[in-house]
């Protein structure tokens, strides 16, 4: 069985695909952990949406209430998120090729932003981050989406990455802000309109 640990690590470097070593403060390390981050919080939202929609209904109807939409979409993304990350740990010019973020991710993504939105009031207004709890999670999954994408950014602007990278880790963090407004709309959770007065 291989151990969990391998002390290769305990010097402060990692190993990207392709053998490649970098010290864990590295730019493309912090892009990926940091996507490794929202993925873990992705989990944690799909634990909780579980247990509220277990708790109020029968389990057969889960699946096909808005709820169960929302887990299996959410399991999703942590499956593109995998795939980001291992995108982010993978060179550009390694001959041995992992999976890719590709522009479908990305048009998925757009496809059911316009599919909630339709359903939302129209902002006018700065909204601050709270309603529902997982309202709440959502945002903070957004702002963590945010964080990706600016070491995403970093790296972009040092060396050659995959544009789809970028562009799907920008695409989700709208995507997380409009579901965390359509989950607090299913939850009758009204939001809170910043309006930079007083």
């Amino acid at each position: 069985m291989v151990k969990i640990y391998t002390k290769t690590g305990d010097s402060g470097t990692t190993s990207l695909f392709g053998g490649k070593r970098l010290p864990k403060d590295d730019l493309r390390v912090e892009a990926y952990g940091t996507v490794d981050e929202l993925n873990s919080l992705l989990g944690v939202i799909i634990a909780d949406l579980n247990y509220s929609s277990s708790a109020s209904r029968e389990v057969s109807l889960i699946k096909n209430s808005p709820q169960g939409r929302i887990i299996n979409k959410l399991l999703r993304i942590q499956k593109e998120l995998f795939v980001l990350g291992t995108d982010l740990a993978s060179p550009n010019n390694l001959k041995i090729k992992g999976p890719r973020v590709k522009k479908p991710f990305i048009t998925k993504l757009e496809q059911e932003i316009d599919s909630w939105d339709k359903n939302l009031p129209k902002l006018r207004n700065f909204i601050l981050p709270g309603g529902s709890k997982i309202g709440s999670q959502l945002h903070f999954a957004r702002s963590i989406a945010r964080r990706a994408e600016r070491s995403i950014t970093s790296l972009s602007q040092k060396e050659k990455i995959n544009r789809n990278a970028q562009v799907y880790i920008n695409r989700l963090s709208d995507w997380l802000f409009v579901l965390a407004r359509y989950m607090n709309k299913l939850e009758n959770q009204k939001e809170s309109i910043w309006k930079g007065r007083g």
